[in-house]
């Protein structure tokens, strides 16, 4: 399984390699070397290798040496002449072997170069683009030239916060490891192809896990002949209301468990909108909950009979605003001991309760799928901070609502982590930035975690299924025009993928 890891680990794993003896300069020299041969087939004969003050800098005039040792004709173009110790040493090299270089000026050309490196700013970069490494960017953007970004595209930042404007690279080289950034946010909209160089760095510190199809084979497995319905999980759903009924809607969260796998679904709602919704569930148990004007109220004793030997519930989808939510959700906080997954409005809810509710829970395991202002809410985190480091956020999260918890966080790539363990799922597609995406997630959710283990590699592999089944119908039916319920459709070729 692929990983990554994060800008404060990559840093104190380079720290302890350089203290056991190897030094920075070799370990520079190998970086240059080791982005010269990954794309030793795309340079052509001129290259503009953009450089910055730091070690990203140095990274690049290594590469103008490899380039000039075998015949080709690098250029360097200094974003400002500083460098730092290494860099400086390497730079006094290429002068020596007549390396052009020039400091960049606005009306720099690029038409003669066959190809641009990006060496500008390293995964440490933070902040927003501005003067000439703005203008430096925007240019190599323009180019239509190939272009390769040693480590991390400028103006992106390892641990996932990005400017407004980033180098858009044909290829990326990595060095040493992934970086979390090199996933999150903006990543895949600049990087068309990631490839990673091994320079001799040992890790030291935690590793962010990126599964690929291969790595879930064993959470989902087949299935005996002898079994019934009941081996495969009864799960509950909550949700709707009479603004957010959606009947059709409500169906696809039933479709997408019962397509995912769990034996039996009990699908919740409010009794006024039962006459709405019943058309449309085949294999699924629609359960009435009392309501008030459309939304639905406390009432324990129809809660007890709807959990009642379920091994997973979830809440929250088209739930709407309610003080009774709280009390529902407060309830199965106190009584239910299955996998209790909040979602929307239930996430909602959670964030106008006592914090100390959901601590005390007594459910085996707790699952949390907001996404950033959702989590804002319930964590506490600005919108900065979770913008700034996601992963951190989610974990820091995850270790305070402690043992049995897995908060998995929405965005371009999916961050899943608990106390112990973090996954990056980098399925899904643009087409999936459509109303019901979520609520198929949380359907996918209930169904595989009726069955399978509770944990925070089940918790991605869901979010890995609703990736995968978003990108086969993006494929039928186009990142504009498709809808959730396209999505729905392929969850049994998702499903069967990944076994």
């Amino acid at each position: 399984m692929n990983f990554a890891v994060s800008n404060e680990t990559m840093r104190y794993s380079d720290k302890m390699t350089i203290e056991s003896g190897v030094p920075s300069l070799e370990l520079m020299k190998r970086a240059g070397e080791g982005i010269y041969d990954c794309a030793k087939e795309k340079w052509g004969k001129k290259c503009a290798i953009f450089c910055g003050g730091g070690n990203n800098g140095g990274d690049g005039y290594v590469l103008a040496l490899c380039m000039k040792k075998e015949g080709l004709s690098p250029h360097l173009v200094l974003v400002e002449e500083k460098f730092s110790t290494d860099g400086a040493f390497y730079f006094e090299k290429c002068k020596s072997l007549g390396i052009p270089h020039s400091v960049f000026s606005e009306d720099f050309d690029l038409s003669p170069f066959d190809s641009v490196a990006d060496c500008i700013f390293g995964t440490g970069f933070y902040g927003e683009l501005c003067g000439k490494e703005l203008l430096c960017v925007e240019k190599i953007n323009s180019s239509g030239k190939y272009v390769v970004s040693a480590d991390i595209n400028s103006g992106m930042n390892g641990n996932g916060s990005f400017s407004g404007v980033a180098v858009r690279s044909d290829l990326t080289v990595a060095i040493g490891f992934y970086k979390s950034g090199h996933y999150l946010g903006v990543a895949s909209d600049n990087i068309k192809e990631l490839r990673v160089i091994d320079i001799g760095i040992d890790l030291y510190g935690e590793k962010y896990f990126v599964p690929d199809i291969s790595d879930l084979s064993g959470v989902i497995s087949e299935r005996l002949r002898n079994c019934h319905k009941g081996t495969y999980g009864y799960v509950a759903m909550i949700g709707g209301c009479r603004e957010y009924s959606g009947a059709a809607k409500l169906a696809n969260l039933a479709a997408c468990a019962m397509r995912s796998g769990c034996g039996v679904l009990k699908l919740a709602v409010a009794e006024s909108v039962v006459p709405s919704v019943s058309p449309y569930l085949l294999e699924s148990t629609v359960f009435p909950i009392p309501d008030k004007d459309g939304r639905m109220i406390f009432d324990s004793e129809r809660l007890l009979s709807l959990v009642k030997g379920t091994t997973a519930v979830s809440c929250g989808m088209g739930w709407g605003t309610s003080e009774e939510n709280e009390k529902i959700l407060e309830f199965l906080f106190k009584n239910y001991d299955g996998t209790l997954i909040i979602d929307a409005d239930g996430l909602n809810a959670l964030a106008r309760m006592n914090f100390e509710i959901a601590s005390k829970r007594t459910c085996r395991k707790l699952v949390l799928t907001p996404h950033p202002l959702e989590f804002s809410r319930i964590s506490g985190f600005s919108m900065d901070e979770i913008f700034k480091n996601p992963v951190a956020c989610a974990k820091e999260f995850a270790k305070r609502l402690g043992d049995g918890a897995v908060v998995l966080l929405k965005g371009a790539s999916t961050v899943v982590c608990d106390e112990c363990e973090t996954y990056i799922v980098t399925r899904g597609c643009a087409g999936m930035a459509t109303a019901g995406s979520g609520d198929v997630l949380s359907g996918i959710l209930t169904g595989l975690l009726g069955y399978t283990h509770p944990c925070a590699k089940s918790v991605a592999c869901a979010a890995f299924i609703a990736g995968l089944a978003g990108e086969m119908a993006q494929e039928e039916y186009g990142s504009v025009s498709m809808i959730a319920s396209d999505t729905v459709k392929y969850i049994p070729e998702a499903i069967k993928r990944i076994m």
